[in-house]
């Protein structure tokens, strides 16, 4: 860990945070989910750097110690893919391979549709490819109160964790979202009320951990963090994609306990091999008590299906 180097680059108008470690030819670009930053990673970028690549993990603008955009509520997934492809321009790298976690593996399946010559390989850790306007997630069955729902209501989630410090709202998080059922709040809840507080943190996820996910939030606020993922546009007409296929070495990492595999669909899409439809060169491993955090849960299991496939396809 303190081997990583961090600095900022300027990207579209931002300064990007970049930690970074390892040197040489092969690089590959770690990108987060919520409620993560840079810090997810900090694993595998030691596994991989071991291995002789050049590991780095960005936070998203608007998360950790990434500026804020000036209009944050106007952001889209669109500005983080540009984001990426600016920030190898920037870095002078040609090609990367991209692994991506949670809303994070958006970008990381985007870009290799739509910049092929740019990516070398594709990871996404909990959440496979998704086209945009045709998601095999059936929506209209989730239930009312389900969280995705209530975090988009402007205002509902900013007053909800409003009533904790930064560091209570992400243990709830961590503890939420690291089991196996979906997140329901009843009419008279908030999210934030599904957490016993007397509910211990995960045993993976320690109190330094902790920590150091609150210091940086802390720093960035929340509200970016609600608008990337939960309220911004994600449309094929935003990419121009209409039947996209990824021709990129893929690999996909899921935990068998991940809440998002009760998604209605998403199983039926993982396990019949619809999602090879757009990722033919794909691998899927499922980790048997893996959550949603599995790469944090799981570090040593998620970094040696890293590294094999990195090995196995010469990237």
């Amino acid at each position: 860990m303190e081997q990583i180097q961090h600095r900022h680059v300027q990207v579209r108008g931002v300064k990007l945070h970049v930690a970074e470690i390892g040197s040489g030819p092969k690089v590959v670009l770690f990108l987060h989910g919520f409620p993560e930053i840079w810090y997810t990673w900090r694993h595998q970028m030691v596994a991989v750097a071991n291995k002789g690549h050049r590991a780095i993990a960005i936070d998203f603008r608007g998360y950790g110690l990434s500026e804020q955009p000036a209009e944050p509520e106007k952001a889209t997934f669109k500005d983080l893919i540009d984001d990426v492809v600016a920030l190898l321009d920037s870095l002078s790298i040609d090609k990367a391979v991209l692994v991506g976690k949670d809303f994070g593996a958006f970008p990381a399946y985007v870009i290799p549709a739509l910049h092929p010559q740019r990516v070398s390989g594709m990871i996404t850790v909990g959440v496979p490819f998704m086209q945009p306007d045709a998601s095999p997630v059936q929506f209209h069955l989730l239930p009312k109160g389900f969280y995705m729902s209530r975090l988009k209501e402007p205002g509902r989630a900013e007053a909800d964790f409003g009533r904790f410090d930064v560091k209570t709202v992400i243990r709830n998080i961590y503890i939420l979202f690291s089991g196996s059922e979906l997140q329901v709040a009843a009419d008279d809840q908030e999210i934030m009320d599904l957490v016993d507080p007397a509910t211990p943190l995960p045993p993976w996820f320690s109190e330094e951990d902790l920590a150091a996910y609150a210091s940086l939030y802390e720093k960035s606020g929340l509200h970016f963090p609600l608008q990337i993922p939960y309220r911004s546009r994600r449309s094929s007409e935003d990419f121009h994609l209409t039947d996209p296929k990824i021709s990129a070495p893929s690999l996909l990492i899921m935990g068998e306990k991940d809440y998002f595999l009760k998604f209605p669909g998403v199983e039926d899409y993982l396990r019949t091999g619809a999602v090879k439809h757009f990722v033919p060169d794909l691998d899927i491993n499922f980790i048997a008590e893996g959550t949603h955090f599995v790469q944090e849960q799981f570090p040593e299991q998620v970094n040696q299906l890293i590294t094999s496939f990195l090995d196995k396809h010469g990237i």
